[in-house]
């Protein structure tokens, strides 16, 4: 397959253009009245936004040519075996695999690991996210397969959610649905969905539109409850702590 790599690349850069120039406008305005940094800092700053610039034209680039396709051909390979039951166990590893890698959950767990004071450690954080997303991409995977309507995983799912909150402290409530928009990151977003789409898109009795997507809300939903289970997890921990 010939790929042609930066097939289309300046409607790349004028797309991330657009999206950062408010932001820099902003931090303009600001600057002027009422930040007054040095000039030292403002041109670390816009050092930093060239930085965005080229790294974010880059990574939508590499989603066009590579992720994608990538990802739908997979999809497809998997969805024409033999035996397509194996989607679920490969879904598993993915999700996990994915979001270990994904670059806004390590920020999100450092900064937990900060603000609690090593209290949540980053790498609990981390495994507690990781097998969310993987169980949530199995049980994803499971509806491909069957057809089952997204409603009857979201519904639960969100009930079960309020139901947690109501046995959870507020720091993990708060963590949580914090962590639900994380774990939506580019690694899952590109890779993750593109293969849904390709397995859809070759398993018999599935429409792309209808049983490919959806998948992204799974993933949003899984750390939410994962990590309100992991602060259950800590409150029981405690009370065994003080009974002692």
């Amino acid at each position: 397959m010939n790929l042609r790599i930066f097939s289309g690349f300046g409607e790349i850069l004028l797309e991330v253009a657009l999206a950062l120039a408010p932001l820099l406008l902003f931090f303009f305005f600001f600057q002027a009245i009422f930040l007054r940094l040095p000039g030292a800092k403002v041109l670390e700053i816009l050092k930093g936004m060239a930085l965005t610039f080229v790294g974010l034209a880059l990574f939508l680039q590499g989603v066009q040519v590579g992720f994608f396709p990538a990802g739908e051909a997979l999809g497809r390979a998997l969805g024409a075996m033999s035996h397509p039951w194996l989607l679920i166990p490969i879904g598993f590893v993915l999700g996990f695999v994915a979001t270990f890698a994904e670059p806004a959950v390590r920020i999100l767990n450092l900064e937990v690991e900060k603000v609690s004071s090593g209290y949540i450690p980053s790498q609990v954080m981390l495994y507690t996210l990781s097998l969310g997303v993987a169980v949530a991409l199995a049980l994803a995977m499971t509806r491909l397969l069957l057809g089952i309507p997204l409603a009857w995983f979201i519904v639960p799912g969100y009930l079960a959610a309020l139901l947690l909150i109501r046995f959870s402290s507020r720091t993990f409530t708060a963590i949580a649905f914090d962590s639900g928009g994380v774990a939506t990151g580019p690694m899952t977003v590109t890779f993750i969905m593109a293969i849904a789409l390709g397995a859809a898109s070759v398993l018999e009795g599935r429409d792309p539109l209808l049983d490919g997507f959806g998948m992204i809300a799974l993933v949003a939903l899984a750390p939410i409850l994962s990590v309100l289970i992991l602060g259950l997890l800590y409150a029981r921990s405690e009370k065994k702590g003080n009974s002692r």
